[in-house]
């Protein structure tokens, strides 16, 4: 009774933070939902029994993922009222789409059936002598290892091209010249004054410049 009621608690949670992610107009709050997301479905996970895919999603997702959406949020200068000036124009199409996918769903769970047997049929049995996270890492890293390979080449290119994007020259930004700070005597940086008493010290226009 208890994981059950624990499993309709996180998954109130999980839906309505995944609502919350598409609905939130300040994208920093969407990512912080996405987050809550993530590890409500940790929690289901690791109600399910697969504790792998939990601390997986939460170190992964959660810990890398979300978190780098996070900064790229704050830190990227997004123009989103001009990302959201041909919604209208576009609203008919995303509609059409997601009456698709809202179709395809439906027939997918209406066709649903599960036999008698189908909680404790596998395709991989778990031995006895071994964990579920043992036997998914020997899985992993002797039948698919060229395949965990591929997704580890593609996240690394990913993190290349957005290194690549954001990591670009802005002309607004202030550069400092250090050949030519390290060229300059005292005598150009330095001018002794001796201004009488109650008086100011002006600087001429050109020497402002200068500094």
């Amino acid at each position: 009774m208890i994981v059950n009621l624990a499993f309709y608690f996180f998954s109130f949670i999980l839906l309505a933070s995944a609502v919350m992610v598409v609905t939130s107009r300040n994208p920093v709050h969407a990512v912080l939902f996405l987050i809550l997301a993530f590890v409500n479905a940790a929690v289901l996970f690791l109600l399910a029994g697969a504790e792998f895919l939990a601390f997986i999603l939460a170190i992964v997702y959660v810990g890398a993922v979300a978190v780098l959406f996070l900064f790229v949020v704050m830190m990227l200068d997004v123009d989103f009222a001009a990302l959201k000036e041909g919604f209208q124009r576009y609203a008919p199409v995303g509609a059409l789409v997601a009456l698709v996918l809202f179709g395809e769903l439906f027939l997918v769970v209406s066709g649903w059936s599960t036999l008698a047997g189908a909680p404790a049929a596998r395709l991989y049995p778990t031995p006895d002598n071994l964990t579920n996270t043992a036997a998914l890492g020997n899985l992993i890293y002797t039948s698919y290892l060229p395949l965990f390979q591929l997704s580890g080449m593609v996240l690394l290119v990913a993190m290349i091209g957005a290194i690549v994007l954001t990591h670009r020259d802005r002309k607004r930004s202030l550069h400092q010249k250090l050949s030519a700070q390290h060229a300059r005597t005292p005598e150009q940086t330095l001018r002794l004054v001796r201004p009488e008493l109650g008086a100011g010290v002006s600087v001429p226009a050109s020497e402002k410049e200068a500094t």
